[in-house]
C-alpha cells in the first residue's frame, strides 16, 4: 500500500502534463504518481511517463469511468486526485495531505471558489454555473463544502473503498460530494490558488451539456439520498393545488349552497388523494435510507480492518 497516491486524470493534456507530474513529485517526493490516460490522442502518456509518473489506461471514455478505475487499481493510505491540465497548484498537495493522514479527514476539497477562480476563469458561464450549483447542494443537502465540482481532493482510504462510483463524466464531483455530506464524513475545505488553462490547452468540459447533466444528477441523488424531503414537496405542491381551487368551489357553496363547478371539486378531491398518496414512497425509502447508512457503516468498518492489514 501506498503512503501517497497522486492521481492525475488526463486526456489530451500534452502541453501541461509533463509539468503537473514535475510539481507534484516535488512537492510530494514520497508519493507514488500515477496518471491514468483516457483515449488521448497525443503525447500524453509519453510525456507523463518520462517525467516519472506511471502510466496507466482507462478505455471506457469520460471522467468518472477513469475515477472507477483508479479506485479499484490504487491502494494508499492518502489520495490526491487532481486533473493534468495544470490549473491546480501542487504547493497545497502536502496540507491536504497532513489533514488526511495527521486528522483522519475523509475528504478534503480544493476550494478555488474563495479565491482566485472568477478572475482566472474566462468562461463566465462556468462561473455562474458552479455558483449555482453550490449553492443547490448547500441548501438541499445543508453542508459547508465551498467548491462543489473541483476536481482537486484528497481522499482517506475508507472514503475511496466505500464509495460508490456511478457517474461516467463530469458529474462525479459532484456525486462525490453528496455523498460524502449523506454519509456523514469528515469534510474540510482547503482555498487553493486557481489558475486557467495555458494558452493551447483546451477544457473538455461543455458548459451546457454537461452543466445540464450537473443539475440532474443533483435531483436525482436528493431524491436517492432525501426521498421524504424529494416526495414531501411534491405532496405539498399538489395539497396546495388542491386547495387552491377548492376554496372558490367552497365558498359558493357557503353561499349559495350550490356547486357549480361540480368537475373543479372532483379534480381537486383527485388532486389531494394523489398528494396523500405521494408521501407513501417517501416514508418507505426514507427507510431503506436509514437501513443503507447502517450498512454503510459496516461497509467503513471493514475498510478500516483492510487498511489495517
Amino acid at each position: 500500500m501506498d503512503k501517497i497516491a497522486v492521481l492525475i486524470l488526463c486526456y489530451n493534456e500534452e502541453k501541461t502534463i509533463e509539468k503537473v507530474v514535475t510539481d507534484f513529485k516535488k512537492a510530494l517526493p514520497e508519493a507514488v504518481v500515477y496518471v491514468y490516460n483516457n483515449n488521448s490522442s497525443d503525447r500524453t502518456a509519453e510525456l507523463a511517463e518520462a517525467a516519472g509518473a506511471v502510466v496507466r489506461n482507462e478505455y471506457m471514455q469520460g471522467k468518472g469511468n477513469v475515477i472507477r478505475r483508479m479506485f479499484r487499481e490504487i491502494d494508499a493510505e492518502c489520495y490526491i486526485m487532481t486533473d493534468g491540465d495544470d490549473t491546480y497548484p501542487a504547493e497545497n498537495a502536502r496540507e491536504m495531505a497532513d489533514l488526511v493522514l495527521e486528522k483522519n479527514v475523509d475528504m478534503v476539497v480544493g476550494d478555488r471558489l474563495s479565491s482566485t477562480y472568477f478572475t482566472e476563469n474566462k468562461r463566465p458561464f462556468h462561473n455562474f454555473g458552479n455558483s449555482i450549483v453550490r449553492k443547490s447542494i448547500n441548501v438541499l443537502f445543508k453542508n459547508q463544502i465551498k467548491d462543489i465540482m473541483t476536481g482537486y481532493r484528497a481522499f482517506s482510504y475508507e472514503f475511496v473503498k466505500t464509495y460508490p462510483v456511478l457517474s461516467k463524466g463530469f458529474e462525479i464531483e459532484t456525486e462525490m460530494s453528496i455523498h460524502a455530506v449523506d454519509k456523514n464524513m469528515y469534510v474540510e475545505n482547503v482555498v487553493i490558488s486557481y489558475r486557467d488553462r495555458p494558452e493551447g490547452s483546451e477544457s473538455k468540459l461543455n458548459t451546457y451539456s454537461d452543466g445540464l447533466k450537473v443539475l440532474r444528477t443533483i435531483m436525482k441523488l436528493y431524491a436517492t439520498y432525501k426521498p421524504l424531503a424529494f416526495w414531501g414537496w411534491i405532496s405539498a405542491i399538489l395539497a396546495i393545488v388542491s386547495i387552491a381551487f377548492f376554496i372558490p368551489v367552497f365558498v359558493t357553496f357557503i353561499q349559495t349552497g350550490l356547486v357549480p363547478n361540480f368537475p373543479t371539486l372532483i379534480v381537486c378531491g383527485f388532486t389531494m388523494l394523489a398528494a396523500i398518496h405521494a408521501l407513501f414512497p417517501g416514508m418507505t425509502l426514507q427507510t431503506m435510507v436509514q437501513k443503507n447508512k447502517q450498512d454503510f457503516e459496516m461497509y467503513l468498518n471493514d475498510a478500516a480492518k483492510a487498511k489495517r492489514k
